[in-house]
């Protein structure tokens, strides 16, 4: 491998730790701020998280607010996920023999949460329009629950990236059965 493909997945990896790095904070002051919003003060529904004012649907019914956010802490927290299972992948890649049956699942679990993430958008996203009609004024929340296409299309190439890997393993495994 050259060396600049070495320097390119170095600094590949470290910026998916700090995606999920980030991802991990921002999940977790959205979870520390719902439950101060909960039970300690409810004026924290008016800046859950960097803005976000859920104050409106919290007055609406305390239900379809704590619905909404685990929603929102869930899709966070799945995002966060997948870059774990990233890391986990630069940490159990052997660029030898790059095509492992430990790689290739970790690549169809990300295929599979990426699909999860969009398909949780867009129940969010309907779930938000719904609460729309109902009368609740909600900020843009593009941030939070937008992306569901864009998630659903990266776990479809994700799976079809999978796929080629599991025949790559396959190859690599005849090929050294004929040596």
């Amino acid at each position: 491998m050259k060396i600049a493909t070495k320097q390119v997945l170095r600094i590949l990896h470290v910026i998916a730790w700090i995606i999920f790095l980030g991802l991990c904070i921002k999940t977790g002051s959205i979870l520390y701020s719902f439950f101060v919003s909960l039970f300690i003060n409810t004026i924290a529904t008016k800046n859950l998280h960097m803005g976000l004012d859920l104050s409106d649907l919290y007055r609406f019914n305390t239900q379809h607010y704590v619905k909404f956010v685990s929603y929102v802490i869930v899709l966070s927290a799945l995002k966060a996920y997948i870059f774990y299972l990233v890391i986990k992948i630069f940490l159990k890649i052997n660029f030898v023999q790059p095509f492992s049956t430990d790689v290739s699942l970790l690549i169809s679990k990300i295929s599979v949460v990426s699909l999860g993430v969009g398909v949780l958008t867009l129940l969010a996203n309907g779930y938000t329009a719904w609460l729309t009609k109902k009368g609740v004024d909600f900020p843009d929340l593009q941030q939070y629950t937008g992306g569901a296409g864009e998630f659903l299309l990266l776990g479809a190439i994700i799976f079809i990236i999978a796929q080629i890997f599991k025949k790559g393993i396959e190859i690599q495994s005849e090929n050294e059965l004929t040596v």
